[in-house]
């Protein structure tokens, strides 16, 4: 499972960097768009990238900021440490956070091609403020994985904060993590390490039994 938060944590960020152009635009019809985008030019440039993998980062991080719900996924994150924290705790954990999901899981998109990705249609009502966007995943065995896109109504349109796999949620799962190291180590010590290129999730720090 852990695997497959690291390969979705990098299509959530790329998938979502390529989109948000059109403020109009459904969750649905966005999502599907970015991932024609993001495949497009994956196709395009895949063995450029697989030679240099950072320049997916850098593709990813171009678009990221402005159409990916940072500050307010990184305040679930971090859940009643947020509360906790001063306004530069907070923004470097925010920038460390994602850029940290960046350099550990953006090169996992280099493998990843249409075959592997289903959207199915997304209905909402004209005046929801949130959508789920319901995806499959497949993965190298065949296996169809059950993928949910969180997503919420802002002013500058839909954006995704959260994705949700085989109904486990990775906003929830790194809060348990965060929390737990956070906990043990103090805010700024688990800031300081995502900075220096630590991956978000721990693996052995919160004591709890990890699944594979």
């Amino acid at each position: 499972m852990r695997k497959l938060f690291s390969v979705m944590a990098g299509v959530l960020l790329a998938s979502v960097a390529f989109g948000a152009a059109d403020a109009a635009q459904g969750p649905g019809e966005l999502v599907q768009g970015v991932a024609e985008a993001m495949l497009k030019d994956l196709d395009a440039n895949r063995a450029e990238y697989k030679k240099d993998p950072s320049k997916i980062n850098v593709l990813v991080e171009k678009h990221l900021v402005p159409n990916f719900d940072t500050e307010y996924a990184a305040r679930l994150v971090l859940g009643k440490h947020w509360r906790d924290a001063n306004e530069a705790q907070r923004k470097r954990f925010v920038d460390a956070f994602y850029k940290s999901l960046l350099n550990n899981y953006g090169t996992a998109l280099a493998d990843f091609t249409g075959d592997k990705l289903k959207v199915y249609p997304t209905k909402i009502s004209a005046d929801s403020k949130s959508a789920t966007v319901r995806t499959e995943v497949k993965r190298s065995n065949g296996q169809r994985i059950p993928v949910n896109y969180t997503m919420r109504k802002t002013d500058s349109g839909w954006k995704a904060w959260d994705v949700v796999i085989e109904g486990i949620s990775y906003v929830k799962s790194f809060r348990e993590d965060f929390g737990a190291e956070i906990d043990q180590k103090g805010l700024d010590a688990v800031i300081e390490r995502m900075e220096k290129g630590g991956k978000p999730v721990v693996a052995a720090d919160s004591g709890k039994k990890k699944t594979s």
